[in-house]
C-alpha cells in the first residue's frame, strides 16, 4: 500500500529541562500504566530483560562529600534521521509525517535489527507473554494493544492521546492549542520537567524551550536528528566560583 505523502502541520517533539528533573520516577510509571507495558519482576531485572518505554538515568558529579546527582531521562528520541528505520527488513517502524517514529506490532518479526541500530538503548524485545495479576486486569488501558511475545515494542509519544485529541478537534471543527495534547509521562511529572508540542508552531512551549541557549539534544555527533530537546543543568555553586575566579584575577 502507498500512502500519501503530504505535509503535516505538525511535528511533534518535546522537551525535558533537566534542571527542574528531581529523579522521581513518576513518568516511568505513569508510562508503564498508560502503555499497558508488562510488569517488570526481579527475575526480569537480573536477566537484563526488564522494559521500560522510558527510563531516569542517574549520575554522580564531584568527589565526597561534594557530590551531587543528576538526572536525565531518556526515551525514544523520535529521530529524523533514524538508524533503526532502514534495517527493519519488514517495514515495522517508520517515520510519519508527524515526526514520529513509528512501530506498528502486527508487521514486527522479533529480528532485533533495530534495536541493534539504537545508540539510545530505548528499544525492547518481548521476551514473554504478558500476564498480570487478576486484581489489575482491569486498569489495563483499552486504547492500547497489549503487544504478544516476540515483537519490539518502544515510546510512542502516547500516540493513542494525540490521534483521539486530533480527531475530536476535527469532529468539532476546532484548532488544536498548545497543551491540549500531553503524554502520560508529561501529565505525570510534578515538576513540569517535561513539555510536549508542536515544533511548527513558533510559539509553543517546546519550540521556545528547543531554541533556550541551554538546548542541546543526545549523542548530536551521531547525527540521528531527534525530536527529544533536553536543558541543561543549572550549577549555581559552578557558575559562583568561576565568578570568584575571574573576581581574583582582576
Amino acid at each position: 500500500m502507498v500512502t500519501e505523502n503530504k505535509e503535516s502541520k505538525f511535528k511533534w517533539g518535546m522537551a525535558v529541562d533537566i534542571d527542574k528533573c528531581t529523579g522521581c520516577q513518576a513518568c516511568v510509571l505513569a508510562c508503564q500504566s498508560e502503555n499497558n507495558i508488562p510488569i517488570n519482576t526481579e527475575k526480569n531485572f537480573k536477566n537484563a530483560r526488564a522494559i521500560e518505554w522510558i527510563r531516569v538515568e542517574r549520575y554522580w558529579e564531584g568527589e565526597f562529600p561534594d557530590v551531587k546527582a543528576k538526572f536525565i531521562p531518556i526515551l525514544c528520541q523520535h529521530c529524523d534521521n533514524a538508524p533503526c528505520e532502514p534495517v527493519c527488513p519488514v517495514y515495522a517502524t517508520y517515520h510519519t509525517t508527524e515526526g514520529l517514529n513509528v512501530q506498528v506490532y502486527n508487521r514486527c518479526v522479533g529480528t532485533r535489527y533495530c534495536a541493534n541500530g539504537c545508540p539510545y538503548l530505548v528499544r525492547f524485545f518481548n521476551y514473554w507473554e504478558p500476564e498480570w495479576p487478576e486484581s489489575l486486569k482491569n486498569h489495563l488501558n483499552p486504547d492500547v494493544t497489549v503487544r504478544s511475545r516476540g515483537i519490539m515494542e518502544k515510546c510512542t509519544m502516547c500516540i493513542q492521546r494525540i490521534r483521539r485529541t486530533t480527531r475530536n478537534a476535527k469532529k468539532n471543527d476546532e484548532e488544536l492549542k498548545d497543551g491540549d495534547i500531553s503524554p502520560a509521562c508529561v501529565d505525570a511529572c510534578p515538576t513540569d520537567a517535561l513539555v510536549f508540542g508542536n515544533q511548527k508552531d513558533e510559539n509553543s512551549r517546546v519550540t521556545q524551550m528547543k531554541n533556550d541557549k541551554r538546548s542541546y539534544t543526545l549523542l548530536d555527533n551521531l547525527q540521528t536528528s531527534p525530536n527529544i530537546f533536553y536543558l541543561a543543568k543549572i550549577d549555581h555553586d559552578k557558575e559562583e566560583s568561576e565568578h570568584h575566579e575571574e573576581g581574583t584575577h582582576h
